[in-house]
């Protein structure tokens, strides 16, 4: 007799095979300010006819919208405030530790509109420059403590290139433990974007502009030529 199956009474929907998709990849989460302020003052950073002092003086202004665009997840607490009409007021104050860390140099255009807008972070520098022929990044300047109790992290650069320098950049920041950064810059290009979100899909990007592409030396195009020499006024 034919060997007797334990599934023979079953009927022929329970015997079909169940395949189970993969997990779907994690969302590359990207925030781009329209803050008609923004388009207008980037209008300007990008005209190459700007003068250094109006280029930092610019370079402030939008970071400022930047940083405000960037915490507005910033967990916040109850507290109170005796006002000039109230002894009690109540109020909420943000309650994490929080720190920006610009990529030398670029990155450091940014700094002081971020501290506009939230004057409690604490500032750290990381050093690394992109080799123009290999396109791999260079560290040269790495001073973060042994610890950190730093609950956010905003990493600084003015344009998201090929994406080398600022995977590079928020790694270091990773390994030094901060659980959430994000990265913050003026532009980005697509390409530098979907490699960032390649090996950093957990960390959002927050920028002022998505633009074109890139050009054949991997800058942002059409970008804002070098934001370094631009803002120190070298070449």
């Amino acid at each position: 007799p034919p060997p007797i199956s334990c599934c023979s009474n079953l009927p022929r929907a329970a015997l079909r095979t169940v395949v189970l998709s993969p997990p779907p990849p994690p969302k590359m989460s990207v925030k781009v300010c329209t803050h008609p302020l923004m388009k207008h003052k980037l209008a300007h950073l990008r005209d190459k006819s700007v003068a250094p002092k109006e280029f930092r003086e610019l370079s402030n202004e939008i970071s400022t919208l930047l940083a405000y665009e960037a915490m507005t997840d910033l967990p916040t607490v109850d507290g109170t405030v005796a006002t000039p009409f109230a002894d009690e007021c109540k109020t909420e104050i943000v309650s994490s530790a929080v720190g920006v860390v610009p990529i030398m140099r670029s990155g450091l255009g940014m700094v002081d509109g971020f501290i506009y807008a939230y004057p409690l972070a604490q500032v750290w520098h990381v050093g690394l420059y992109r080799d123009n022929k290999t396109l791999t990044p260079v560290e040269y300047y790495n001073r973060f403590s042994l610890e950190t109790s730093l609950d956010v992290v905003y990493v600084l650069d003015s344009t998201l290139n090929c994406g080398a320098v600022d995977k590079s950049a928020v790694g270091l920041v990773k390994e030094w433990g901060v659980k959430k950064i994000k990265l913050c810059v003026i532009v980005a290009s697509p390409e530098g974007i979907q490699a960032f979100h390649k090996e950093h899909p957990d960390v959002e990007i927050v920028t002022g502009s998505i633009d074109e592409g890139l050009t054949e030396g991997s800058d942002v195009y059409p970008g804002l030529g070098d934001p370094g020499n631009r803002f120190f006024g070298t070449s």
